[in-house]
């Protein structure tokens, strides 16, 4: 923002998580696309608090930045490398290719992974079924019955995974209210209680994320 000549203030960032929100909301229900999103959620920002900007210029250096941020949630690092031992793991993101693709490579978990399959490249978002074509092909197509699908959505990552008829797993560290409709298979406080669910299994798991 002070590149823009304006300060950025605690209420916008709440304001921005809100936007941000609806719009990822939009494009999980095929009403927009990841290059609208892009552009338009810093657009809303701008008019919201009343900030003259170009949001094109300002997408680019956010989006610039964002692709550098590798950090993982406590836990995860040891987890992953845990689970690949017993699991095929593969990612599933809704999130822009320009940031998750810089951000996979630079992750210290990317050995971890047999792919990547981002929805702008395959042209079908979470929580459309038709994403896991492209990630049941790189996975030699495993029964249904031997995968888990895990993320922190329950309206992109859960419900692709009842949609196309895959168990779920949902991460609520904050323990957040379930949606009527929206029902994991499994629900966890901690991503390491995911190790409990896998062991002994032949199991193969996606994961998904947005940015």
């Amino acid at each position: 923002f002070a590149r823009i000549g304006h300060v950025f203030l605690p209420e916008h960032s709440e304001i921005y998580r809100t936007i941000n929100g609806r719009m990822w909301l939009e494009l999980e229900e095929g009403t927009t696309t990841q290059e609208r999103l892009r552009i338009e959620r810093f657009e809303k920002l701008f008019k919201a608090i009343g900030v003259n900007g170009d949001p094109v210029e300002f997408s680019d250096d956010y989006t610039a930045k964002l692709a550098t941020q590798t950090g993982l949630i406590d836990g995860a690092d040891s987890t992953v490398a845990a689970l690949a031992e017993v699991a095929h793991l593969m990612l599933i993101t809704n999130g822009l290719a320009e940031v998750q693709r810089p951000r996979f490579a630079a992750s210290s978990i990317r050995q971890h992974f047999e792919g990547l399959v981002i929805s702008e490249e395959v042209g079908a978002a979470k929580p459309d079924p038709r994403i896991f074509d492209t990630a049941f092909a790189s996975m030699h197509h495993p029964k249904k019955s031997e995968v888990l699908m895990v993320g922190d959505s329950l309206t992109s990552d859960v419900k692709c995974g009842n949609d196309s008829g895959i168990d779920s797993c949902c991460f609520n560290p904050s323990c957040l209210p379930l949606q009527d409709g929206v029902e994991p298979t499994y629900e966890i406080r901690r991503i390491a209680e995911l190790l409990n669910l896998c062991r002994g299994s032949d199991m193969t798991i996606d994961e998904g994320g947005n940015a």
